[in-house]
Formats: structure tokens, C-alpha cells, sequence
């Protein structure tokens, strides 16, 4: 496969994969307000902030990797054009980089939702639990949405490899 067509395809899935952030804030943003102007009880108002909060979080990520995405999809062709081994070898660095970001990832994401989990049980408050539901919540999606990523940045190393074993490119 043509590196610029398998780097432009890679991208794209990635623009694609992270408006998924931006759909859950919204539905972050939707529950906030839905909370704020229906809840009744204790607990339904506690979710307002922290559901919020989330909302904003998850627009944050996804409007930041999208933008860098679609930026980045733009560069490929002139960074390819201009010089075809660096951009290869910009682009394996740049997986092997992400690669090992996402297992920094998989380990504390993880080890956060213990964390929420355990607060669930030990701290019975309307707020704490509202809290930490929510951060329970919006670390799923992450783990969700950065899954599929991750497989994708796999695949996308492991295509970029192939081409250096078909002698298409060389590593310095």
C-alpha cells in the first residue's frame, strides 16, 4: 500500500474515531443541564457539576485531537511530497511514540476506576458518588474510544514496517 494513502487513511479514521469524544460530551452536557433544571433529590443535583465538568472534559479532548487530526491529514501530502524517507521515519517515531502513550494510558485509567469504585463504596455522599459515577462514566468512553484507537495505531505501526521490510524505505 502507498504510504501517503495509508497515512491519510490512518488520519482520517482517527478525525472519525475522536468526534466520538465530542458526541459524549454533548450527552454530558445534555445530562448537566437535564439535572439541573429537572433533578428534585440530592443526588440528581450533585450531578450537575461533576457531569458538567466531564462534558467539558470530553469536548476538550475531542476538539483537540480532531483539530490535530485534520491538521494533520493536511501536512501528510506536503511532508510526503517534500521527503518521502522522512516522513516515513517521522511517522514510525510518531507510532511508536503514541504507542507507548497508550500503554501509559491502559495502566492509570484503570487504576482510576478502581479508585472511583472503591470511593463509591467507602464515601456515601451524594456528592462523592455523583462524582465518582461520572468519572466512572467518562473513563469507560475513554477506555472505549482510546481501545479502537490503540488497535488502529497497532495496525497503522505494523503496515509502516511492512513497507520498510519491502525495502520501500530504509531507517537510518
Amino acid at each position: 500500500m502507498d504510504l501517503l494513502k495509508l497515512a491519510i487513511e490512518w488520519a482520517k479514521a482517527e478525525v472519525f474515531s475522536t468526534r466520538f469524544f465530542i458526541l459524549f460530551a454533548i450527552g454530558f452536557l445534555i445530562a448537566s443541564a437535564g439535572f439541573w433544571q429537572l433533578g428534585k433529590t440530592d443526588l440528581a443535583k450533585a450531578y450537575i457539576i461533576p457531569t458538567l465538568v466531564a462534558g467539558i472534559l470530553l469536548l476538550i479532548i475531542g476538539s483537540g485531537t480532531n483539530y490535530t487530526n485534520i491538521q494533520r491529514v493536511k501536512q501528510f501530502e506536503k511532508d510526503f511530497n517534500t521527503n518521502k524517507t522522512a516522513f516515513y521515519q517521522s511517522e514510525i517515531k510518531r507510532s511508536e511514540s503514541t504507542r507507548k502513550q497508550f500503554k501509559v494510558v491502559f495502566k492509570v485509567v484503570p487504576i482510576a476506576l478502581i479508585v472511583a469504585a472503591l470511593l463509591i463504596l467507602l464515601i456515601n455522599t451524594p456528592t462523592w458518588r455523583a462524582i465518582c459515577v461520572t468519572t466512572i462514566s467518562m473513563l469507560i468512553i475513554i477506555l472505549i474510544i482510546d481501545g479502537n484507537a490503540q488497535s488502529r495505531i497497532e495496525n497503522y505501526h505494523k503496515e509502516l514496517k511492512l513497507l520498510n521490510q519491502k525495502n520501500e524505505f530504509k531507517l537510518n
